[in-house]
């Protein structure tokens, strides 16, 4: 992706979901609803990886961000003349 600012998005609505699964029993009642629950012990070895992957993509589009303005400043500031 080209766009920093699509990754960060990305990363943060999927940290947030994540750690809403995670420390809420909110897939746990779903599972529970679906007739899944049995799947519920492994929700672990799901959700933590999962979770530390988009606060890395989170990072990393953070870091991508910064490189690019550091880079190129946004247009529009002025200092074009």
């Amino acid at each position: 992706m080209k766009n920093p600012k699509a990754l960060l998005r990305i990363g943060a609505v999927g940290s947030l979901v994540t750690a809403l699964c995670c420390f809420t029993p909110i897939l746990g009642l779903l599972l529970g609803m679906l007739g899944l629950s049995a799947l519920s012990g492994y929700l672990d070895y799901v959700l933590l990886p999962a979770l530390a992957a988009f606060i890395g993509l989170t990072l990393y589009a953070l870091w991508r961000k910064r490189k690019a303005e550091a880079c190129c400043p946004p247009s529009g500031t002025g200092d074009d003349k």
